[in-house]
């Protein structure tokens, strides 16, 4: 038998929703649960700091947990690098500090305030002082994917046709249409987020975990075995059937 794996989509800065996911994965599987978390943990709500350390906490604690890289992650950790870099596949005119991204509210979970009018040099040089070098080395270390069971878990998907080995970081963190639009079999059944949608959806050959925590929806947490898939709630399992 196929030992079960549990999955949660992006966290957003959720804090108090990663606690009570956790909490029912606990419930379901126990303490020591398999858990591969399908990145943005940053970003729109208002505690990434807390997420992270969380995080890393547990990681630090012998979980068994996976942190993958999203794409919202590594924007931040590009902020935080000593001269500032605009990742390459935002809209042009967006920065990590637009309003539609969600950088002001991940600094002020470190303490630092964006006024308008701030120059971003300043900001820098105060996120610089603010965020814990412990918090960077886990951002450097995120993993694009992670393959198991016949599951393959990335952030925002892959390219279809392309090995495994040949997919862009690019790709697996940022893709959208060419991924989402795809309706035949996968190798392996693909466990993602980064596209939001009102509540997780599987369509096959592939099942999409973001719900919408950066917005203030809920945040999901699933359970799977071999291919079948459960939503884990507050009363117990909802089957997620392929339509």
């Amino acid at each position: 038998m196929t030992p079960p794996i549990y999955a949660i989509g992006d966290i957003h800065g959720q804090c108090e929703m990663l606690v009570a996911a956790l909490q029912r994965i606990e419930a379901d599987g126990g303490p020591d649960a398999r858990i591969v978390f399908l990145g943005d943990y940053t970003d729109r709500g208002p505690d990434s700091r807390g997420v992270i350390e969380l995080l890393q906490r547990g990681k630090a604690e012998g979980r068994n947990w996976v942190t993958l890289m999203g794409n919202h992650d590594r924007m931040f950790s590009m902020f935080l690098e000593d001269y500032p870099r605009t990742d390459a596949e935002l809209l042009i005119g967006h920065h990590w500090l637009h309003p539609r991204i969600g950088g002001v509210e991940t600094l002020a979970s470190y303490g630092v305030d964006v006024v308008e009018g701030d120059r971003t040099n300043g900001v820098h040089a105060r996120a610089r002082s603010a965020v814990p070098q412990q918090h960077l080395e886990f951002l450097a270390g995120l993993p694009s994917h992670h393959q198991e069971a016949g599951l393959l878990f990335v952030h925002a998907g892959i390219r279809p046709g392309v090995a495994l080995a040949d997919q862009s970081e690019n790709d697996k963190i940022w893709i959208r249409r060419e991924f989402l639009d795809y309706r035949n079999p996968h190798p392996w059944l693909v466990v993602h987020g980064h596209t939001q949608v009102p509540q997780p959806e599987h369509h096959g050959n592939r099942v999409n975990l973001d719900s919408g925590a950066g917005y203030g929806r809920p945040l999901t947490a699933a359970l799977f075995e071999g291919r079948e898939v459960w939503v884990l709630t507050d009363a117990g399992r909802v089957a997620l059937l392929p339509g």
